[in-house]
């Protein structure tokens, strides 16, 4: 039984979700908050959901921020973002910081359900709408973004975790030069003076 959590202030939004998701035997709602305050008292004190449906905006807090405090605490919370907003910038920053899923709030209800469905097996759910309005990201943006290697890609999240030019040579079992001269080519990709820049760069363009 996949445990859910509803935080959304408006009833009417919330019943709508509720009776979607008591049509699938296998979900079911153990809580509704609508803010952000009361939903981290209940996971302090209670609550222990697999997933929660978040209203990006709420009335005491930003569901972006509410979402990064909510991970930095519950690592293994699946949040799916709940929204009326279909600008890019508000789907990146809900996604950079912790979502896994994304779905407009005029989806079908279907979409709501394989939205839990996929974040529960580990994967990432935009609805069909999120999709869209990704799709027609400015092609400019899209060109600037470099393309980098496996390897690359490798040690970008060694280096995102904090380890040292030595460290991520013996686990990588290559050279520490190797390992320098991959740092150098990323900060001549992304066209700055050091790794912390570079690694914060590669995860606003969701190359991380």
């Amino acid at each position: 039984m996949i445990k859910v959590i509803v935080v959304e202030d408006h009833p009417i939004m919330v019943e709508g979700l509720k009776n979607i998701l008591r049509s699938d035997l296998t979900i079911n709602v153990i809580g509704d908050y609508g803010n952000g305050k009361s939903v981290l008292q209940a996971l302090e004190e209670k609550e222990h959901p697999d997933v929660i449906l978040m209203d990006v905006n709420l009335p005491d807090v930003s569901g972006i921020n509410l979402t990064t405090e909510i991970k930095k605490k519950y690592e293994d919370i699946k949040i799916i973002a709940l929204s009326v907003h279909d600008e890019q910038p508000v789907i990146h920053s809900m996604l950079h910081n912790g979502a896994s899923g994304y779905v407009l709030k005029n989806a079908l209800g279907n979409e709501i359900i394989k939205a839990i469905n996929t974040v529960m097996d580990g994967e990432e759910y935009l609805c069909t709408s999120t999709r869209e309005a990704l799709k027609s990201a400015d092609q400019d943006l899209l060109k600037a973004i470099p393309r980098i290697t496996r390897r690359e890609k490798e040690i970008l999240q060694l280096i995102g975790k904090g380890l040292t030019t030595i460290q991520i040579a013996e686990q990588l079992f290559i050279s520490t030069h190797t390992v320098e001269s991959h740092r150098k080519n990323l900060m001549e990709k992304f066209g700055v003076n050091n790794t912390t820049s570079v690694v914060k760069l590669a995860a606003e363009y969701k190359l991380l």
